[in-house]
């Protein structure tokens, strides 16, 4: 009769640790006794899938946090204050609030800085119709914010703000500004009759008599300049003697949907479109002006590029 032996493998596990402790190889005689062969004593290796690996301590990585500015947030919080609809027109409280916080604010609060190589005059190579580039900060249906960039000899054309109350604050660099208003049919201070105006007055309709309200050129930092729906300079141009960062608060935003477009214009002297000579040699010479409708000029084109400043909207918490 044979007798059969079996030959395994047994160990002993260290659970605290999940070491092996012994390593046994066992013989298994006929009747069930167990012998041993050969004893091992050890302490190499962990148990995969069984014990877990001691953990190393934790270690607690701080994770960068943005801050908003504190004069950003405040503009923020003051235009949805308000701005309540598209159809406001803000309380002189409200301008004189909204005037005082961008009086304050700086271009590191948008993330920009005069060391950059863009605003640095002369260093750039200018190039032919030299686009200007923006980018939207905000926009919502009441108001927007918005950063133009405007290279060196940049302009953006004459044009207006249709039913729209702007803020604009030169954040760097140096800019002539031009703008004018409408002239009211029945203002008291030039009185323009039909025929004090010349055929080609007649047959131009786009052609209408503005008053000039500002000629001059800006330099940052410089106080905030603000336009309203029928005054202030609501058709304006702005060109670049070096390069330039403007922000602007646009209230409502434009809007072809809800009878907003942009107009351009060109601007004539009013001798140009007049037949009276007084006022054509008087000081109203230099004051009044026509200004004609135009079809959308090329160096109207801009480039929009991504807002990477400090971010702004609606607080969390």
């Amino acid at each position: 009769m044979c007798v059969y032996k079996i030959v395994y493998v047994k160990a002993l596990i260290d659970s605290s640790e999940g070491r092996f402790l012994c390593v046994s190889i066992m013989e298994l005689e006929q009747g069930g006794r167990e012998r041993i062969v050969h004893n091992h004593v050890s302490k190499v290796g962990y148990v995969n899938g069984v014990i877990n690996k001691r953990k190393k301590p934790y270690r607690r990585v701080k994770r960068s946090v943005i801050r908003v500015p504190r004069a950003l947030q405040e503009l923020f919080v003051s235009c949805k204050d308000t701005f309540k609809s598209p159809a406001t027109i803000p309380s002189p409280h409200h301008v004189q609030t909204l005037c005082r916080i961008l009086d304050d604010i700086k271009p590191e609060d948008v993330g920009l800085s005069r060391d950059l190589q863009f605003f640095k005059p002369g260093k750039n190579i200018i190039k032919e119709n030299q686009r200007v580039t923006y980018t939207t900060m905000y926009k919502c249906d009441n108001f927007s914010l918005c950063i133009f960039f405007l290279p060196e000899s940049g302009v953006i054309p004459l044009h207006n703000h249709p039913g729209m109350t702007v803020f604009s604050k030169l954040l760097l660099g140096k800019m002539h500004i031009k703008s004018y208003d409408w002239v009211d049919e029945l203002e008291a201070e030039v009185e323009v009759e039909a025929e004090a105006s010349n055929n080609l007055m007649q047959q131009n309709s786009k052609v209408r008599l503005a008053k000039l309200k500002a000629n001059r050129v800006l330099t940052a930092p410089c106080d905030t300049s603000v336009l309203y729906p029928t005054r202030g300079g609501n058709m304006h141009e702005f060109t670049a003697i070096t390069p330039c960062a403007v922000l602007d608060v646009i209230g409502p935003p434009y809007s072809k949907q809800h009878g907003r477009d942009c107009s351009y214009y060109k601007d004539h002297p009013y001798a140009a479109f007049s037949t009276n000579e007084e006022m054509d040699k008087g000081k109203e010479a230099n004051v009044y002006w026509w200004l004609e409708e135009i079809e959308v000029p090329e160096n109207s084109q801009m480039d929009g590029i991504e807002y990477l400043g400090p971010p702004i909207g609606e607080p969390s918490f």
